[in-house]
Parts: structure tokens; C-alpha cells; sequence
């Protein structure tokens, strides 16, 4: 489908909604239960045609307030969103080149960009970066979730259960629903300090770091529109120093640490402005709009002077070229919401972009010799969609306990995805030959990877909720999808609901997801120059990541990527009576032809297969790997109200999963043989263990008068760093970290909050010395493993002072 039908489609619905007449009171698009109305804890996430509560919902939904996020010391979103969320987890890896600044979470231990990000219910457009380093998330193109400041929201509801039924590709895993903040008055500013105090305990050292200070000033404001509008202001600033965690260089006399193995350098800021206002009494108009840059430089391994990527001349002492990559958020958003009669209407148009501009710092192109700039502009990666969405409900009465709300709608997309070269030197094999061309940390992309690729889809929906019996309910949904570059998917979902009693609570769901290969995925393409002497001549080859859909790779009998697919089944329990209340979901989730990067395909027969295209070596994505998916989470809440001592608060949240790998995937019509080796051992490990199977998380909240504290335990279980061999796997230990803040809040609204994440300074276990780096770039500087699931940084002290008005 072309724009001009998109554009088309949204013009002719929007004409559709006003004719309707405009004589009922306004609404949401499917309106909450009776029972969820009175408590007034409303989800809207999971269910297209009735919204429930969050302990009545059919399928778990957890929700976390904003200010679950403020009590805590990290400014990142996703990290926030970690710790209380049991199965979403947000691993801080390093010396991934881009991926160390645009960091990918997880739930129920998937790939990132299996995980449907919504922004308050409209689809939020992903990163332009594919990962393609050895990190979690590998292969995948996700969301960054850290471009949405925490200020700007108001609740975020992480839906734990397959709903590509009703919300399309992507939602294997669940929902991630960031809700904006809406105010037409008030408002607050904080500022916070923090900096890491911690006792680094390498293998071969040991040393006191104080570094990554950060400063956050972030604010908002409510403004009226008119008498019953609102327009909220929300905006943030940031400034993180980096840390370095390495461990000291045994090539280097005396032995010092020369890497900077750690989080980046960064500089960011965000701004979001959401609006609502009502034309009339049935309809109303509503939108918002942000933008976010992120300007992040973190470290590639330090080039020794004898590397035979470095000029001596220019670096006689060797050097650490830096990797500046500089990432620009947009997003806008303008709907048009109201009721007809009974029918209830939501109509909206949303465009989203991401884009990546890359740099090398303080770096050589070794193969220029003394003429090599220091400097280098490595070119840029682009990502833009445009959504339009329709979504109708209306309540239906079928004779049963309750009406029948029956939800229907559209979903029209246009994405684009672009590639544009370095400069010459950022790539080029220069004069000196015998030297490894292009920029030392970060080579550029060359003219031969640009490409400027587009496609669109469409879906349709229909959604049915309500109860067989007062005790019975249950919700239904089927959604068919149109793509323009692989044809179509069916997905269909069904879940129910009985009430054994008024606290106790059987729940399931059965569910059938998809996931569309991404642009990023079937296009991206990063290649070097090398020269090969044979035979007395020489010649300048490629070698790197090429589209699956390149000669190149069909050559060798790669072919066009298909959707993932999966079924997912559920089934729980909840039980809730006066404060206390406890979930328990247990799923298992099978997923058919995941789309993985293969090995780099390499020696004699694949450079003679590929010597006509002038390329010796290559790696692309394919599908064939199939897994299964087994867990359970566990939410407990206790709330203790007491008259002299405050008000309590406890939480427990628990997730276990694992996930095996039934099938891997082979080439078909390939040349090569034997069959390569597609997806090896270490691979694997990255795509199954790279989150922890067991993680826990048990809190305190008190709160009395104008003090408040928080204290939280998060048991992380061991996660495996992959090696070749078993016997060289790294491992992170089972480990339990401990974060605590109190505040006190000032008769004037002021608050002042001080507190400890990872209090005890914990680490994962220390990289052996012998399977750290030993020679070469880099030498001593993975002294922990980047797949730690809580970062390696250790101790973080923090302060914070907020003022609302």
C-alpha cells in the first residue's frame, strides 16, 4: 500500500467519525466495567473491547505509577521499569560499539523486538540500530525506551501475555503501554546528583572508582485549554559521565588499565507535550508530540603503538578511539476520540522517526598513514513510520449476565528505512595495503551499503468481551494483517475467567502471535575492504553483514526473511482479599522460524563461490531457529495501614523462564558443502540465557507524615557469557542487590531524597585473568562480563530535590 492510500484512508475515516452526529457524552474507546469504574484502577491494555481492573483483568497486566520510578536513583526509564517490573529485565552491556548507548530490555527473557512498545495505546516506532554485536537482544531492532523521559508519564502498564491478535506484529512477549502524564494544572521540578562509589575487584587489580556523576534536572507543567482542556509540559536534561571497569593491561609497563570498559559518556535531552480537548459534548481531540537527542561516546578497545591498526607517528603511545553516536527522537500523535449513540470511536494519525548519526573520535585509518585524519563522520542509519489507526466499540446485549462489547478496527503503517555512507576515509582502503582499512573502533558505512528501503501493511480487528455468568468472563479476539514485501498473517487469541469466589480467581489464554521482519533486519549491511593477494595480483574484497535478499547472500543460499511465528498459552490465578493480594501466571510460548544473524561465512570454498561479486567472506539474517519458552510469574502485594506507625506497603514479584532451542536453521539450495555451521554454540547461549531464569524482587514503602522510605532486595540468577566451549563460559553468579531512599517532604512541597542503589556494592563474578582479554586491542579489559543482568558499575549514591506547585 502507498502513502497516498494511507493518507486516503485516514482522510475518508476521519470524515466518517465527524458524520456520525454528535449527541452522546464522550467516552474511551471501549469503556471500563462497572467494577473498574468504582475502583477507579482502570487497565486499558490487553483487551481491545473492555477494560477491567488490574485484578478482574482476564490476563495479567502489571502497573507501575510514576511514582514507583521517582522513588528510585536511576534516571533511565528502562531500568527503572526493570526492577519492579518481575519479568522485564534491562542488561547494561559494553564494548558493543552502538548497542553500549541504544540499550535493548527484555520480557519473559525474548528478544527485544518481540516486546510491542504504545505509547497511551499507539504504536511507538523502533530504533534505527540492529544489534549485531555479542550482546542480549542480538539480531534485533527495539524500541529505545530511554528516549521517553519518566517525567512525562503517568503510569505504565507491561502486559504479560502474547496480544498479536490485537495489537499486531511484535506483541509475542506482551505490552509495554507508556501512559503520558494529563494535567491541566500543577506541576513540579527535581533535580538530582548521583555518582558510582565503588570498590572495583578485578582479577589481576583492584582500586576505589568514583565516576559516571550524573546530573538530571527534569519538570513539568499543567496548563488549561480553554475550561476543559488540558495541555501538559514535560521536559528533561541529563549529563552522565562515564565509568571504566577494566581491568589493568598486562601488554603495557607499568600495567595500568587503558580501556574504558563501562557506560558511555552522555549528554540527553527530552520534551513531550500531550494535549486533550473536547469540541463539543460527544467528541474531543487529543494529541501529543516529543522529541528526544541523546549525544553518547563510549569507548572501543584501546590500540596498542605496536597494533597494526595504529600510525605511531600520530599515536606513539597507542590510543582509545571513541564511538560518538548521536541519536535523534520524534514522535507526534493527533487523534480524534467521541461517542455516537453506542458507539464509541477513536480515530488517529501517528508519525515517529529515530535517527542514528556515527562518529570516531581520537581514531587512525591505519592504511592512510600519516595522512589519516583523527576524526572520523561515519555516516547515518534512519528509521520513520507513519500509522493510522481506527478503533470502534459498542456494547451489545446477547442475553447473557453482562452485554457483549464488541471492538473492531484498522491499522494502516508506512515505514521507511535508510543507509548513508561515511566519509572516504571512514571506510576506504587507503595506500598503505598492507594496513586494516577504515576507521580503528567504528569503520564508516560505504556507498555500497547505502540503501533507501520502504514498505507498508495493513490490519484489521475484531475484538469480543463480556461474561457467560457473573462469574465467567472472557474476551476473544482475531486480527488478519497485509504486507507489502511478505503477504499476510492470521492471528487469533482467546481468554478466560472464573470467579471460584469473591477473592479467588482462575485465569487463561490461548493466542497465536506473529512478528514481521523488521527493515533493519532484512536490509541492514555494514561491510569492510580487505585486500587478498593470490597468485601474484591483488584485489580489494568485502566481507561483513549483507541484506538477505542481496545476490550475495542468496548466493550462498540465503533467501527473503519471513515472520516469526508463535503460540502462546496461559494460565493463572488471582487472589485478592482486603490489602493483600497475589498473582500467579504461568505461560509457555513456542516460536517457529525466529529470525537470527548467522555466523560470518568464511574460507576457501565460500571466497571462491563469492570471488565473481568481489566479496570473500559475508553473514546475513535468516530464519530456522525454533525455541520454546517456559516460565511463571509470581506478584504478591500486602498493604498495612497502621495509626501511629504509617502506612506499609510490601511487594513481591518473582519470574522464572527458560527457553530451549528445538530446531536451527540450514540453507537450502546452498552451494556450500558441507552445510556450515549457521548458528553456533555461542550464538545460542546469546538468544536462550542471555537473561537470568530466576529473578525476585521483594520491597518495603513506608510513608508517615512527611517522611517516606523505600527499600528493595532483586535476586538476579546466574546468566551464562558463552564461550566455544563450556569450559570457558564466563558466569555472572547468583546475586542479590539492595537499594534504598528515604525522603522528607517540607511544609513548602519541597522534597529532599537521598538514597543507595546496589547499597553493598555488589558485582557479578570477575572475569577469570585467563579468559579476559590477553593480547592484542583490548588487552585486560572485560573484567566482568557485559551479560550481567544489573550492569557492573557497582554502588551508586544519589541525591534529590523536587518541588511541586
Amino acid at each position: 500500500m502507498r502513502t497516498s492510500t494511507i493518507l486516503t484512508t485516514t482522510a475518508l475515516s476521519l470524515t466518517l467519525a465527524l458524520s456520525f452526529g454528535a449527541q452522546a457524552a464522550f467516552a474511551q474507546t471501549a469503556a471500563p466495567t462497572a467494577e473498574a469504574a468504582q475502583t477507579g484502577d482502570v487497565v486499558v491494555t490487553g483487551s481491545r473491547a473492555q477494560h477491567r481492573s488490574r485484578l478482574t483483568s482476564v490476563v495479567p497486566v502489571d502497573v507501575v505509577t510514576s511514582q514507583s520510578l521517582q522513588n528510585q536513583g536511576s534516571t533511565e526509564l528502562a531500568q527503572g521499569l526493570s526492577r519492579v517490573a518481575p519479568s522485564l529485565n534491562f542488561p547494561r552491556p559494553s564494548g558493543t560499539d552502538a548497542t553500549d548507548s541504544v540499550r535493548p530490555a527484555t520480557l519473559r527473557g525474548l528478544s527485544p523486538d518481540q516486546t510491542l512498545v504504545l505509547v497511551d495505546g499507539k504504536r511507538r516506532h523502533t530504533s534505527a540500530l540492529v544489534n549485531i554485536n555479542g550482546s542480549a537482544g542480538r539480531g534485533s531492532a527495539a524500541t529505545d525506551l530511554n528516549a521517553i523521559p519518566e517525567v512525562a508519564l503517568d503510569r505504565i502498564e507491561v502486559l504479560r501475555d502474547g496480544a498479536s491478535a490485537q495489537y499486531g506484529s511484535d506483541a509475542i512477549a506482551g505490552v509495554v503501554n507508556l501512559h503520558l502524564r494529563e494535567a491541566s494544572h500543577g506541576g513540579g521540578v527535581s533535580v538530582s546528583y548521583g555518582q558510582y562509589d565503588a570498590d572495583v575487584k578485578a582479577a589481576n587489580s583492584s582500586r576505589t572508582a568514583h565516576d559516571g556523576a550524573t546530573t538530571d534536572v527534569n519538570g513539568w507543567v499543567g496548563l488549561p485549554l480553554g475550561s476543559d482542556g488540558f495541555l501538559t509540559l514535560s521536559a528533561d536534561l541529563k549529563k552522565r559521565n562515564p565509568t571504566s571497569r577494566g581491568d589493568v593491561d598486562p601488554l603495557v609497563s607499568p600495567a595500568t588499565v587503558t580501556t574504558r570498559y563501562g557506560d558511555p559518556e552522555q549528554k540527553s535531552g527530552a520534551f513531550f507535550a500531550n494535549f486533550g480537548k473536547p469540541i463539543n459534548d460527544a467528541w474531543k481531540v487529543y494529541g501529543n508530540t516529543g522529541f528526544a537527542s541523546n549525544d553518547s561516546k563510549s569507548a572501543a578497545f584501546f590500540r596498542h603503538s605496536n597494533a597494526s591498526g595504529n600510525v605511531a607517528s600520530i599515536y606513539p603511545n597507542g590510543f582509545l578511539p571513541i564511538i560518538n553516536v548521536k541519536s535523534r527522537d520524534a514522535s507526534a500523535t493527533v487523534g480524534l476520540r467521541g461517542q455516537t449513540g453506542d458507539w464509541t470511536q477513536d480515530y488517529s494519525l501517528t508519525a515517529g522517526g529515530n535517527e542514528l548519526t556515527f562518529y570516531t573520535r581520537n581514531s587512525v585509518n591505519a592504511s592512510y598513514g600519516t595522512a589519516s585524519q583523527t576524526s572520523f563522520y561515519d555516516g547515518q542509519l534512519r528509521y520513520n513510520q507513519l500509522v493510522f489507526n481506527a478503533d470502534v466499540s459498542r456494547p451489545f446485549n446477547v442475553g447473557l449476565s453482562s452485554p457483549l462489547t464488541l471492538a473492531f478496527g484498522l491499522e494502516a503503517r508506512k515505514e521507511s528505512y535508510r543507509i548513508e555512507a561515511g566519509e572516504l576515509q571512514s571506510y576506504a582502503l587507503g595506500p598503505v595495503t598492507s594496513k586494516p582499512a577504515g576507521a580503528q573502533g567504528f569503520p564508516g558505512f560505504q556507498p555500497s551499503n547505502e540503501i533507501n528501503q520502504h514498505r507498508s501493511n495493513i490490519g484489521v480487528y475484531v475484538d469480543a468481551a463480556g461474561n457467560f455468568t457473573d462469574k465467567f468472563s472472557y474476551d476473544a479476539a482475531l486480527r488478519y494483517e497485509t504486507y507489502s514485501d511478505f503477504g499476510n498473517n492470521t492471528s487469533g487469541k482467546l481468554a478466560l475467567r472464573y470467579d471460584l469466589t469473591d477473592s479467588f480467581a482462575v485465569r487463561g489464554s490461548v493466542s497465536t502471535g506473529f512478528r514481521a521482519p523488521s527493515l533493519q533486519q532484512q536490509y541492514f549491511t555494514s561491510t569492510a575492504s580487505v585486500l587478498v593477494t593470490s597468485g601474484g595480483s591483488s584485489t580489494i574484497v568485502e566481507t561483513g553483514t549483507f541484506p538477505a535478499t542481496s545476490t550475495v547472500a542468496e548466493t550462498l543460499g540465503g533467501k527473503a526473511l519471513e515472520p516469526e511465528k508463535s503460540t502462546s498459552t496461559t494460565l493463572g490465578f488471582v487472589f485478592h482479599k482486603g490489602p493483600f493480594e497475589v498473582t500467579l501466571d504461568g505461560y509457555h510460548i513456542d516460536l517457529k522460524n525466529r529470525i537470527v544473524l548467522s555466523e560470518n561465512l568464511s574460507g576457501t570454498q565460500v571466497a571462491a563461490i563469492l570471488a565473481p561479486y568481489g566479496v570473500s567472506a559475508a553473514r546475513f539474517f535468516i530464519n530456522g531457529v525454533d525455541t520454546t519458552t517456559d516460565g511463571v510469574d509470581l506478584v504478591a502485594n500486602y498493604r498495612i495501614p497502621t495509626d501511629t506507625l504509617g502506612r506499609f506497603n510490601l511487594s513481591f514479584a518473582y519470574n522464572t523462564t527458560n527457553t530451549s532451542i528445538d530446531a536451527l536453521p540450514t540453507l537450502s539450495n546452498s552451494p556450500l558443502s558441507p552445510q556450515p555451521v549457521l548458528f553456533a554454540r555461542v550464538r545460542q547461549y546469546i538468544l536462550t540465557n542471555s537473561s537470568p531464569e530466576n529473578k525476585g524482587t521483594l520491597g518495603l514503602d513506608w510513608s508517615g507524615g512527611a517522611w517516606s522510605a523505600t527499600a528493595r532486595a532483586t535476586y538476579y540468577g546466574d546468566v551464562i557469557d558463552p564461550a566455544s566451549v563450556y569450559t570457558n563460559d564466563i558466569h555472572t553468579g547468583k546475586k542479590t542487590l539492595v537499594d534504598v531512599s528515604a525522603s522528607y517532604r517540607f511544609a513548602t512541597n519541597t522534597t529532599l531524597t537521598v538514597g543507595a542503589d546496589n547499597l553493598f556494592d555488589v558485582y557479578p563474578d570477575r572475569t577469570p585473568a585467563a579468559l579476559n582479554v590477553t593480547s592484542g586491542n583490548g588487552a585486560g579489559a572485560l573484567a566482568f562480563t557485559r551479560f550481567s543482568p544489573f550492569g557492573f558499575n557497582g554502588r551508586y549514591l544519589y541525591g534529590k530535590l523536587s518541588q511541586s506547585f
